[in-house]
This record gives structure tokens, C-alpha cells and sequence, in this order.
């Protein structure tokens, strides 16, 4: 006996309440089985594979590309059962007008990629060709030149397709007349995504002569964030304003920075320190052959000694029940700037990995960043957070906690400078440190050790190794 059932858009964790279809994985009629991913959705944190829990023939898809579901919502309807998957032709009619009831054991109850079962069915699914890598662009040369539009156009004008997956964005740009071609998209790979057509269109409006597919030409800036000098922001909007939406990832982050800003009363500290013998051990330890070792994954290993001296750090405050909560295991959260982003991944356990395995780890994490690939439970449960912005060619900051973590510890760029050294003047590689923390949960007395000790750390290596 056939049964139609019916795969609703899972919650995907840490309160997050809708998410935006990007890619259809499936068509009406394929062959699904356990677990295969079946759609791409963008959360507000990250891009998500949707894997069905039950096997058998899609019946029907609910949603368009580029449109937003929330949790609970209908996403396709799966026939099971013998017949469904026959020759993987769709079910017979009288099939599909069973109701929803048992079967449940068909289905793994997953919901997300990496949470699979490890007795799931081997996939079938049909071989998609690949997108052919875009060649790198010149800076003369028009966005997305030579590729069609969301237009129809004529045989003789066989050109690849735009970046356009969603049929809504196409629509939209169709409705009004816009060339898709003069667009550069802000999503993954240069995608042209519908925020980018809502801001050529905009800008048009705002500049009335301008045509849309001259306005279009702001939409890069848009999508980049970029902000024209002294916007109206009120009274009307002045004819060279560009709005962003706070929405996304962009959003979430504005939405946790808020927060910790309300609640957590913070202080920095901060301390120089010659990194000239750490950077040095570093090099004998990847001389010897092996896989190489990162300076952050170095840097993570003295964060979790220092936090095992100063538990008080790795640590949480619980408002509601007005107490602290100290954390036994150290998942470390580090920053991560991306194409969508800021974003802040978990090393899980940290404290009981080598150098080695957070080298790995962060390497893997970091490709999963950068390809918004990230998992949910990859960017949430952090106890603390290791900021690493001397990426950016800086020497110090005062970040905002991750909230509801109690530190960060920020490193800046490592530079050689003037340093007394065995009482004589030198030139060594020095670093500043900083130390943001929660101050309800320790005074500077603890702050100020912990930060002491990262530094006698990064001076004489050999002081970490007394406490292995």
C-alpha cells in the first residue's frame, strides 16, 4: 500500500523561526531516500541541506525558489511504499489519495545534514550537471557580461545562463523590465539574488530619470554594504540613499551585538607581548615534517590552559535565575569574516585536542564558513571566543562579547618593533593582546591573571608546556 507523506520545514535550531528556499535538490516524481538532501535553504545563519526523513517518489514541492518558509510549514509530500517508487514513475492517483498514518518507521526523523542515521539507505538521485567555474573578471568589464538575461532570447544568441536559480527573481526582474545582465550578485558564486533586483529597482525609483537597468549599477555597492556620505534619514529619502536591510546573517549579528551591548557590562584589558619565540617554535615544529601547525590553533591551545587556571572566564550568566554558570568542556568559538558575514564557528572540545587536530579543525571550519556551509550546530555553543583580527592588518581592538559567552580574547597582528630584550634594545616580533570580559563574573584581579598568563605563554612557549 501506498502513503503520501508529508515533510514539513524542520525547526533548525537556536530559535530561529523561518528560513528562504534557495535550491530545489528534487523534482515531482524522483526517487528520494532516507536522508537525502532534498532542498537548500539560507537561514539567518547559515546555508542548510534539508534532508527528507521518509523514502519514496516526490509527489508535489511547496515553495518557489527565493521564497521564505516558516518552521512548520509544508515542504514536499513523499509517496511510500512499494508501488511509489516503481521504475520511479510518480504513483498512481488512487495512491496518492492515501492519508497521512503509520510509515513512520520509514523515516529517520533527521533533519539536518550531519545528523544522519548510520543505517540510512544508499541515495539515488538524478546527476545534476555542474556549474562551470565563472572566469575571473577585469575590473573594466561589465557584471556578468554576456550572459543571458531573465528574458527569453533568440537561438542566435546562445550565451551561458545568468547567475539566477530562483524563478521569483527572474519574475520580478521580467515584470520590470531589468537586465539581469548588468547585475552582480551578492550570494555564493556571484548569484543574483532577489535583494539585489529589489535594489537596482529602488535605486531607479529614487533617481526617476535613471532607467532600472541604469540603476542597476548601484546594486553591487548594495549588496557590498556600501553607504553613501550623509544619508536622509528622515523627511524622505535623499536620491543617492542606499538602504540595507538587516536581515540574514547581517541581521542575526545585529540583533546578538545589541544584545550583549544591554546586558553585559564589560571591560578590556590589554598587554604587548613578544610573540618572537612562539613564532620561532612554531617553525621548528613544522621544519620537522607532519602536517603543519596554525598560529591560531597555537593561540587556541594557551587559551585552554589559561582557561583552565581561570575557570571563571569559561562561563556564562544566567539572568533569569541570577547565577553563573561555569562550563566543564571549552567549545571555542572564533571569528570568521565571510562573503555573508561575520560568523563565529565552534571548535568543539578544544580543550582536549592537540595542535594538530585544531589546526584541522579550524581549516575545516573556516572552508564551511567561507562556503556557507555551515551547520546550525556548528555556529551555536560556544563558551568562548578567540578574535583573531590582526588578519586585518590591525594591532587592537575592544570587541563585543559573544553574547551569552563571558570573554574574548583578541590578538592583533604579530610586527617586528623596538623591545628590550635581556636588557638591550632588539627588534622583535611583538603582539598586542586584549581581554574583553564579563565583569560580573570575575573582578580584574582574574582578568588581568588569565591574560597575564596568555602572554608568559606567547614569550616563553615552554611555560605551556609545564601545565600539560
Amino acid at each position: 500500500m501506498t502513503q503520501v507523506l508529508e515533510f514539513k520545514l524542520p525547526d533548525l535550531g537556536e530559535g530561529l523561526t523561518e528560513a528562504e528556499i534557495v535550491r530545489w535538490m528534487v523534482e515531482v516524481g524522483d526517487v528520494v531516500a532516507v536522508d537525502q538532501p532534498v532542498v537548500e535553504v539560507e537561514t539567518a545563519k547559515a546555508m542548510v541541506e534539508v534532508p527528507c526523513p521518509y523514502g519514496g517518489v516526490v509527489t508535489a514541492r511547496f515553495g518557489e525558489e527565493g521564497t521564505e518558509l516558516p518552521v512548520g510549514a509544508p515542504l514536499l509530500t513523499v509517496a511510500v511504499g512499494e508501488q511509489a517508487g516503481s521504475a520511479g514513475r510518480p504513483p498512481a492517483p488512487e495512491a496518492v489519495a492515501a492519508t497521512e498514518a503509520a510509515g513512520e518507521s520509514r523515516g529517520s526523523g533527521n533533519v539536518l545534514v550531519g545528523y544522519g542515521t548510520s543505517e540510512a539507505p544508499a541515495r539515488r538521485r538524478r546527476v545534476r550537471p555542474q556549474r562551470p567555474a565563472a572566469a575571473p573578471r577585469t575590473p573594466a568589464e561589465p557584471a556578468d557580461a554576456g550572459r543571458l538575461n531573465g528574458r527569453a532570447r533568440s537561438a542566435g544568441q546562445p550565451d551561458g545562463p545568468v547567475p539566477v536559480i530562483s524563478p521569483l527573481v527572474r519574475r520580478l526582474a521580467r515584470q520590470h523590465d531589468l537586465d539581469l545582465r548588468e547585475l552582480t550578485g551578492s550570494g555564493p558564486d556571484g548569484l543574483i539574488l532577489r535583494a539585489d533586483v529589489e535594489y537596482a529597482l529602488r535605486a531607479a525609483e529614487a533617481r526617476g530619470a535613471r532607467t532600472p537597468a541604469a540603476a542597476a549599477d548601484t546594486a553591487p555597492q548594495a549588496a557590498a554594504g556600501h553607504r553613501a556620505p550623509a544619508p536622509a534619514l528622515g523627511g524622505g529619502a535623499a536620491p543617492d540613499e542606499v538602504r540595507t536591510p538587516l536581515k540574514g546573517v547581517r541581521g542575526a549579528v545585529a540583533d546578538k551585538l545589541s544584545r550583549s551591548r544591554r546586558e553585559i557590562p564589560d571591560a578590556t584589558c590589554w598587554v604587548d607581548a613578544d610573540a618572537t619565540e612562539l613564532m620561532r617554535a612554531r617553525a621548528a615544529m613544522n621544519a620537522a615534517g607532519g602536517p603543519k601547525i596554525s598560529l591560531v590553533a597555537l593561540l587556541a591551545r594557551i587559551c585552554t590552559a589559561a582557561l583552565a587556571r581561570f575557570p571563571e572566564l569559561n562561563s556564562a550568566v544566567d539572568t533569569e535565575a541570577r547565577e553563573i554558570v561555569r562550563f566543564g568542556h571549552v567549545h571555542l568559538g572564533f571569528a570568521a569574516q565571510t562573503d555573508r558575514g561575520l560568523v563565529v564557528p565552534v571548535v568543539r572540545d578544544a580543550h582536549a585536542r592537540d595542535a594538530e587536530s585544531l589546526t584541522a579543525e579550524f581549516a575545516r571550519l573556516t572552508e564551511a564558513a567561507r562556503a556557507g556551509r555551515l551547520t546550525p550546530a556548528e555556529l551555536t555553543g560556544g563558551t568562548f571566543t578567540l578574535n583573531n583580527y590582526g588578519v586585518f592588518g590591525v594591532d587592537g581592538s575592544t570587541p563585543i562579547i559573544n553574547h551569552p559567552e563571558a570573554a574574548m580574547l583578541g590578538v592583533g597582528r604579530i610586527v617586528p618593533k623596538p623591545w628590550v630584550h635581556e636588557g638591550e634594545l632588539a627588534v622583535r616580533q611583538v603582539v598586542q593582546l586584549s581581554l574583553t570580559f564579563d565583569h560580573r563574573v570575575c573582578d580584574g584581579g582574574t582578568a588581568g591573571g588569565f591574560l597575564r598568563y596568555v602572554a608568559d605563554c606567547v614569550e616563553q612557549p615552554a611555560v605551556l608546556l609545564r601545565t600539560l
